[in-house]
């Protein structure tokens, strides 16, 4: 269903009025805040890089509670089982019968805390449900409902007793952000409050998760035209062929930010997807993909120097985008 001019004035409406809701207990932070909820409505995971206290678990339930969803925490550790996120089948005695018992994994925002710290095999048992949005033990699929998204966080500071995660694990998120510290005005605006601001589990629903979910279909019509797809599939050839990579973005990536542009573009109240989306969104839809070369890697190049000089080097189509 094409999404028409009067559905994306309202997605726009009810977008703004999420990320103002959520802003109320992270401040100054409308960006990240605008980019967690594109990934929500994109259907998508989003991973958190961020140094301890910067807000990630707020936002996390700050979200949950703005769109009258539930909410877990998974804090991960070495000696994390699977079957601690999944859940587990336990024999009732009672009616003879093997009973399966939900894990954490089964919520509407799951934020996986510290999700380096887990063992692979750990971190393994979150592919599935990310990629189909369910969970299979014992041979018997278990959905985990709609919405669905799964917010994990890693500390770039502490890697000691940390595992890298797996590039089909970094591939399966679908943006990766950082909220940092607040601005000198708003870090002021928190300490003046003397910690009395409101607390994420006292936010008011906004929107319902039926509405999410309505959302996410609407966004799916955005129009994207077939120059924005060629800009987008140039971005992708231009980063396989750079010296500096081991690994450029993959298929998922490219249509993980054809997604993300539907949402965006719907979020500024257009029914069709501009090459700026694209160029907006390209850095949190693609960077954590790239795998660097170990000897550039060890020169200092980052993922990031990488996508700013793609993006400076594949030059966007004349035309806006638009139907």
């Amino acid at each position: 269903m094409t999404m028409t001019t009067e559905q994306a004035e309202w997605f726009a409406n009810a977008f703004g009025a999420v990320v103002n809701n959520v802003e109320q207990v992270i401040l100054g932070k409308e960006h990240p805040i605008r980019l967690a909820v594109t990934c929500l409505l994109a259907e998508g995971h989003l991973l958190l890089e961020d140094v301890p206290g910067t807000g990630k678990t707020t936002l996390a339930r700050g979200l949950a509670q703005t769109v009258q969803g539930t909410h877990s925490r998974i804090q991960f550790t070495p000696d994390l089982l699977p079957s601690d996120v999944t859940g587990v089948t336990i024999y009732d005695q009672k009616s003879g019968e093997f009973e399966f018992h939900k894990g954490p994994i089964f919520a509407s925002i799951v934020l996986a805390d510290e999700i380096n710290r887990a063992s692979p095999k750990t971190q393994s048992a979150l592919l599935e449900v990310m990629e189909e949005s369910r969970v299979t033990v014992d041979g018997k699929p278990y959905p985990v409902g709609n919405p669905f998204m799964v917010i994990a966080t890693q500390n770039p500071i502490e890697q000691a007793g940390t595992y890298r995660l797996p590039e089909a694990q970094l591939d399966r998120f679908l943006m990766k952000t950082s909220l940092g510290y607040p601005d000198r005005d708003n870090t002021i605006r928190v300490l003046e409050t003397g910690g009395s601001r409101p607390q994420s589990g006292a936010l008011t629903p906004v929107i319902t998760t039926q509405a999410v979910a309505d959302m996410a279909r609407l966004a799916a019509g955005a129009h994207v035209d077939r120059s924005v797809l060629d800009y987008i599939t140039r971005i992708a050839e231009e980063t396989r062929q750079t010296a500096d990579l081991r690994l450029g973005v993959s298929m998922r990536g490219c249509l993980a930010l054809v997604r993300a542009g539907k949402v965006w573009a719907a979020s500024q109240g257009r029914e069709y997807v501009t090459p700026d989306d694209v160029k907006r969104l390209a850095p949190a839809c693609l960077t954590h993909r790239l795998i660097l070369d170990p000897e550039s890697e060890f020169d200092g190049v980052t993922g990031a120097d990488v996508m700013d000089r793609v993006l400076a080097t594949v030059s966007p189509p004349a035309r806006s985008g638009a139907a």
